[in-house]
């Protein structure tokens, strides 16, 4: 029996033991796995992978075309010839014939280099856009784990309002039974515990919804529940001085633009080269079953050249359409730039705002549970009102609601500080 007992002490203590050691759920952890599993990132990782075979397909322009061809026709009379008044057959009625040809572009003035260099870039755009989105989301995840550490705190601070109205409400009815006050204190204190349970409950959903779109973004079931790491900090950047040209180099979104406009530049190319001739060479065997002809198989070689002559003026509208294009990227780059100096700037500014906010709620909290406790021996003694206790006891909750949001926002405006200089 004391062996048992002793298992049973020692299993529980290994079991508390598991519970109190085991490892909060940190943000870098959340960040991996979302860069890892984000169902979002997962599709938009074909995008590149996609980019690259169409490198192949422009790249196959540089060997030659080899075709093949087979076939057995059956006509309704032999093809034949009048030679100097006498009739023959030049082949017969029904044949087999088969055929080997080569065809190769030497020189088209540009156009297959500019294919291939529009595709190039196309391809680096699509890898710079995946990036840009791996950082959104990278983003997303820092939101939504600052969410729910705040929304944790601001809970705490929820219940500790429900718990001193309820405090409140308990003097109250006291006093009334004393007579000493009316029944309208304890009503107040009624409709007042009322709003703070209802603020409780509306924040613990928010916790909730907090809980669900982090689970989403690092692909984790919808249940998962942990610990957060509650002394994760951002680094502080902004008294550092940024370069804005080289945050411009390091926006993942910038670069794709530029790409972009790369691309249109190649695509114009493009474009223009198909109003000058294709210089081709071709190389040919065929075989003809013909019992009439001296020689059935024939090998042939071919240099040439082609040129559109008209087109219903479609290589104009082309030529149109990609200059137009290039026009539209270039003005999304030149925005896109200009945004991200905005971005720096109004970060910057929520960075520095979110610092002193947090300097002044931790003032306001200290004096507002003064007050509260100045209100309530105020009404204790008969000499305060119930709305005054009541207003001290909201004054109080707002104060640490302001702290909270203060300080976590203050994490989170670090965070787009980075992604708005290139570093996230």
């Amino acid at each position: 029996m004391r062996n048992l007992l002793f298992s049973l002490f020692t299993g529980g203590m290994l079991l508390i033991g598991t519970s109190a050691w085991a490892a909060p759920l940190t943000l870098q952890a959340c960040l991996e796995r979302a860069r890892e599993h984000n169902p979002g990132l997962k599709a938009a990782a074909w995008t590149p992978r996609i980019a690259e075979q169409d490198i192949r397909q422009t790249s196959a322009a540089n060997y030659p075309r080899i075709d093949a061809q087979a076939g057995y026709t059956m006509q309704q009379a032999a093809q034949g010839a009048k030679i100097a008044g006498t009739q023959a057959e030049t082949q017969q009625a029904d044949y087999a014939s088969v055929g080997l040809s080569a065809t190769y572009t030497i020189y088209d003035f540009g156009r297959r280099n500019a294919r291939q260099q529009m595709t190039m870039a196309l391809a680096d755009s699509s890898v710079q856009s995946f990036e840009a989105r791996r950082t959104d989301v990278a983003l997303q995840v820092i939101e939504a784990y600052f969410s729910i550490l705040e929304t944790r705190k601001l809970i705490a601070a929820a219940a500790d309002e429900v718990a001193q109205v309820e405090e409140h409400r308990r003097v109250a009815q006291a006093l009334f039974e004393e007579g000493a006050v009316t029944r309208n204190d304890v009503l107040q204190a009624e409709v007042r515990l009322s709003a703070a349970k209802q603020k409780l409950l509306t924040m613990k959903n928010r916790l909730e919804n907090n809980w669900l779109q982090l689970n989403y973004l690092t692909d984790s079931q919808p249940g998962f529940r942990a610990e957060l790491d509650e002394g994760v900090s951002l680094s502080s950047g902004a008294a550092t001085p940024v370069d804005e040209s080289d945050a411009l180099s390091r926006r993942h979104d910038v670069l794709a633009l530029r790409h972009g406009v790369e691309a249109s530049d190649m695509e114009v190319r493009e474009s223009k080269a198909a109003f000058y001739p294709e210089l081709y060479t071709q190389a040919a065997l065929n075989y003809v079953q013909n019992d009439k002809a001296l020689e059935q198989t024939i090998m042939a070689a071919t240099i040439g050249v082609k040129i559109n002559l008209f087109d219903g003026f479609a290589s104009t509208a082309n030529t149109e359409k990609a200059v137009r294009n290039r026009s539209r990227n270039q003005d999304a780059l030149r925005q896109a730039e200009s945004q991200v100096h905005l971005e720096i700037d109004t970060s910057r500014n929520d960075v520095n705002v979110a610092g002193e906010r947090i300097g002044v709620a931790e003032s306001a909290i200290r004096q507002s549970e003064e007050n509260l406790r100045i209100n309530r021996e105020r009404y204790r003694e008969r000499v305060g009102t119930a709305t005054e206790v009541l207003d001290a006891q909201t004054l109080v909750t707002q104060a640490k609601t302001d702290y909270y949001s203060a300080l976590y926002d203050y994490q989170v405006s670090q965070a787009r500080l980075k992604r708005a200089v290139g570093e996230l």
